[in-house]
């Protein structure tokens, strides 16, 4: 690992504001058009089936790249990819608001999602950049922006297509990451953190042929049936190549992802929470509006409208931000841990309420309460976790990892709870009221498993929390320190920031 002389370090306060705003605008592009399918379905003729592909292209497509797009961002500058991956994602917006054809929307919305490289980059540059003490909070806000960004969009897509029409979905968003690009290009420094090496193509190309393979199964399963043939024979198509993917890091010298990484007690016990999760996260964007929207006839619900819908999920919204802003001050009191348990915790107690109660409205704006303040403590805490086991050469793809984690953990979610609804509808056209309670259920016993796999996390001291700025900054008194002494030391010519770093991290961290 090198590190760079680079321009004049901006105020990290500045840095910080511009990554905000575009992971909101890259959030607010996932959840957006959630609402408004049935309206674009009208709009480009096709059928209901057809049209979620402009959820599940977005999926498959942010899944396979991330990791890359953190990998790269490691080699060749955050900055420098950051500034890239907006442009195409501004590229991308217009193709999606200007598409007459479903194809052509496809093709936008799989540019889109390949631009959910941001959010590794962001944390990446947060970690280069920062002050180190205040690494945590502003890593916290990032991670609920993701949350906030996304029940944003649930709750903005109703007006936007009522009041305009859903090209504005897609317009309005673009209004702001126009000039947040020139503006990241202008005043955001370039990373003086680098890793030289290659990516592993081959590699590359193995993870996205899996995670393809497997999100197209998952998402397609409810039309499929979980159990025919080609749902299984799809997904264990995947599981072959994620197989065969991971035999390939293993080998290879450039290796995407470093599986020895990945092998850290604090990184695969917190990638396995982040899947249960999404599971949780991106069910609520399902099960909550569907719900509060079916008319009252059925035996349940409110008959809201898609506006109406939004309403109800602001208490989500606020809470993601208000307790992700909160996540660092409690990460320097308790460490990491704590916060993420709570905040499984808290979103698992908020689909135990929707299971059991949920005939007034007020039990409703009470799940959506406790839902999006355990996302937000949650979904903060969690790269902070990741980010405080491995080095600064590891944290675009380790951060990127755990974002696809928790996008694959969202799509079985979303997946599940659908083909669970779907089982469920009976002669009034509707869901029956026994079907999401066990839709709810099903979130609650996922996230439940969360908290238990929560408890297999390291606890950490705060003191000894890593979230260095610097390229040679470690945690007093940890064996990274000693390392980096031992190689400072020894080492001349700058070399001893490449060895201080080197160690990935013991197994059992």
């Amino acid at each position: 690992m090198t590190e760079h002389v680079g321009p004049v370090r901006r105020p990290y306060n500045a840095t910080f504001a511009l990554l905000a705003l575009v992971a909101v605008s890259y959030a607010l592009l996932q959840s957006l058009v959630a609402p408004a399918l049935p309206d674009i379905q009208r709009a480009l003729h096709t059928s209901v089936n057809a049209v979620s592909w402009v959820l599940t292209a977005y999926l498959l497509s942010a899944s396979i790249a991330t990791p890359l797009i953190g990998r790269l961002g490691d080699m060749y500058g955050k900055e420098r990819l950051l500034v890239a991956v907006l442009v195409l994602l501004c590229a991308a917006t217009i193709v999606s608001a200007l598409a007459t054809s479903l194809a052509v929307m496809l093709v936008g919305r799989v540019i889109q999602g390949a631009a959910g490289g941001v959010f590794p980059l962001a944390f990446g540059i947060i970690r280069d950049e920062f002050p180190r003490e205040r690494v945590a909070g502003a890593v916290g806000v990032m991670s609920a922006l993701a949350g906030v960004g996304g029940g944003a969009g649930v709750v903005l897509a109703g007006p936007i297509v009522q009041g305009l029409s859903y090209h504005w979905l897609f317009w309005a968003p673009l209004a702001v990451l126009v000039p947040a690009t020139v503006a990241v290009h202008l005043f955001v420094p370039e990373s003086p953190v680098r890793v030289p090496g290659r990516v592993n193509w081959a590699g590359a190309a193995l993870m996205s042929g899996g995670l393809a393979a497997v999100l197209l199964a998952v998402s397609e399963a409810p039309v499929w049936e979980w159990l025919s043939a080609r749902t299984l024979g799809v997904l264990a198509v995947g599981l072959a190549l994620l197989v065969a993917w991971v035999r390939s890091e293993a080998r290879s010298p450039n290796p995407l992802v470093d599986m020895r990484m990945m092998r850290i007690r604090g990184v695969w016990t917190t990638n396995s929470v982040a899947l249960l999760l999404g599971f949780g996260m991106y069910a609520s964007f399902i099960l909550l509006p569907e719900y509060v929207e079916t008319p009252t006839r059925a035996g349940y619900g409110f008959g809201a409208s898609v506006t109406g819908a939004g309403l109800f999920l602001v208490p989500s919204t606020l809470a993601m931000l208000l307790a992700g802003a909160q996540t660092g001050r409690l990460e320097k009191r308790f460490g990491s841990k704590p916060p993420l348990l709570a905040g499984a915790a808290l979103t698992c107690a908020s689909y135990v309420l929707l299971a059991t109660a949920r005939t007034e409205r007020w039990e409703i704006y009470l799940a959506a309460l406790l839902l999006g303040a355990g996302i937000g403590l949650a979904f903060a805490s969690m790269v902070n976790l990741i980010i405080e086991n491995v080095g600064p050469a590891q944290t675009g793809v380790a951060t990127g990892v755990n974002t696809v984690t928790r996008t694959v953990g969202g799509a079985f979610g979303g997946a599940a709870t659908a083909s669970i609804l779907a089982g469920s509808v009976g002669v009034s056209g509707y869901p029956s009221a026994q079907g999401f309670t066990i839709a709810f259920a099903a979130c609650a016993v996922a996230l439940s498993l969360g908290v238990v796999v929560g408890l297999a996390i390291p606890q950490r001291r705060p003191a000894d929390t890593f979230a260095p700025h610097e390229a040679g900054d470690v945690a007093p008194g940890s064996p990274r320190a000693a390392s980096a002494m031992l190689s400072t030391l020894a080492g001349n010519d700058g070399t001893a920031v490449q060895r201080s770093i080197a160690d990935p991290g013991c197994a059992d961290r």
